[in-house]
């Protein structure tokens, strides 16, 4: 069965080239001269792939996608789209792959180029259809559960980037899973059978961080006493995350820039280039836009990396995904600990959702992790649930204070939790940060301002 291309775009030489080098590949063309005839046409016979016109005559080619996108439902989903402009600027490509669109072609189009982007296109759109079972999968492997409409916007997002090549920024608060986002991306794509090597910026020491990325020779520095693969070279064919990319150093963020711009890199204390071919997807907790405005973050660096940004909500704003994430990490946790299953009281989880979940999902996997561990019975309850979420713990000489100003106050309370914490897990800094719900780094940060012991 021969695929249906439609083609929007508003001059008729245009039309009618296009239209006869597909027809003369066994493609089945209808064409429209304006995004409204387009929109009609889409209802009237759905098509298979659309190549369509930036600039038209009543409405521009981004609308028209966008108004294509949200008509399109899960029976109807929206065809694979190509756009096409002689006036093709960065910012409107840009624009174009975060409504969707698979590629974007400058005119004059080189037919040979045409072909083999519609060809590549039908291929990925057929493999989407086919690995819809999968995407399920790899989405409840990576604790992707629940069907809250913010969590449903970054799974929409996560379908449309991992098929393509383009790099992803990924943003939310520390603890609510984007490294587990950046994964899914990379099992969804073409990259899949290649490598997933991370990288978290804030936890190495600023003079390592280019040998770790970029390696190092031999002699390059005290130390270096033979050749050292950087995390580029051993994730090339795969992909790279990038986690707290905030965190980066000026100095390194250049030279990360020339890599991504060039696709090679120099390794420290060396003299050549090596090439690579690594896709690169990085995180934040931070506002890049903010840091760049203060000079702490490449503003030019921002622009590749945001290419398609996926923010991953607080678990306090998909509060109705709890019940059954909760289901999911109990199942998981009784699995891998070798425990018998367990199930949760209605109430239990009606707990769960009264609590605030400052550290996000990672604090609601080790407070059910706990249950699944201490909890007597077979089923959770709610006297379970209270006394394993961490204000149940009380501090010694934690009584309010009589006066004093309430930063003051907070700090105090603040250092003997950490404090709490760190006696309890014997000076083990990062299963202490792992209960709190906070990256290691942040809470070395917290140890230093507040003063406290790490003695355990």
């Amino acid at each position: 069965m021969s695929h249906r291309i439609l083609i929007i775009d508003d001059e008729k030489n245009i039309r009618t080239t296009l239209a006869r080098a597909l027809d003369l590949e066994g493609f089945v063309v209808d064409t429209a001269e304006s995004g409204e005839a387009g929109l009609a046409q889409l209802r009237a016979e759905p098509p298979d792939l659309v190549l369509l016109d930036l600039k038209l005559g009543d409405i521009d080619g981004l609308t028209v996608l966008e108004r294509m996108k949200v008509t399109a439902s899960t029976s109807e989903p929206l065809p694979p789209v190509v756009m096409m402009s002689g006036h093709g600027t960065l910012d409107a490509a840009i624009r174009a792959t975060r409504l969707g669109a698979l590629d974007f072609l400058e005119k004059p189009v080189e037919m040979e180029r045409l072909l083999l982007t519609v060809k590549n296109a039908l291929k990925l759109s057929t493999l989407d259809r086919q690995v819809g079972p999968l995407v399920k999968t790899v989405e409840k492997r990576n604790g992707m559960v629940g069907t809250s409409k913010a969590l449903t916007a970054v799974l929409e997002a996560v379908r449309r980037a991992a098929p393509t090549k383009v790099r992803v920024l990924i943003t939310g608060e520390s603890g609510v899973g984007k490294e587990l986002v950046a994964k899914a991306i990379h099992d969804l794509s073409r990259r899949a059978p290649g490598p997933f090597v991370k990288l978290n910026c804030a936890a190495m020491q600023e003079s390592l961080v280019e040998s770790e990325l970029f390696g190092h020779e031999k002699g390059a520095f005290t130390g270096a006493d033979k050749r050292h693969l950087g995390r580029f070279e051993r994730a090339d064919g795969g992909t790279l995350f990038l986690d707290e990319i905030g965190e980066l150093p000026l100095g390194t963020q250049a030279k990360l820039l020339r890599v991504l711009q060039e696709g090679e890199l120099e390794r420290v204390g060396g003299s050549g280039t090596v090439k690579v071919d690594v896709r690169v997807i990085a995180a934040t907790n931070r506002n890049l836009v903010e840091a760049a405005a203060a000079g702490r973050f490449r503003e030019d660096l921002y622009y590749r990396l945001n290419v398609v940004p996926v923010h991953v909500p607080p678990l306090r704003d998909r509060i109705e995904d709890l019940p059954e994430l909760a289901r999911f990490i109990l199942e998981k946790s009784c699995i891998e600990n070798d425990l018998p299953p367990k199930d949760w009281d209605p109430q239990a989880l009606t707990a769960l959702q009264e609590h605030r979940w400052p550290g996000n999902v990672r604090e609601l996997v080790h407070v059910v992790d706990r249950l699944a561990i201490l909890a007597p019975g077979n089923v959770v309850t709610a006297a379970d649930v209270r006394a394993a979420l961490p204000g149940a713990i009380k501090l010694e000489g934690s009584s309010i204070p009589e006066s004093g100003p309430l930063y003051q106050l907070l700090e105090s309370f603040e250092k003997r939790i950490i404090e709490d914490r760190i006696t309890r897990f014997q000076g083990n800094m990062s299963r202490a940060a792992e209960d709190l719900g906070l990256e290691r780094s942040h809470l070395y940060k917290k140890v230093r301002r507040l003063g406290v012991s790490t003695s355990g």
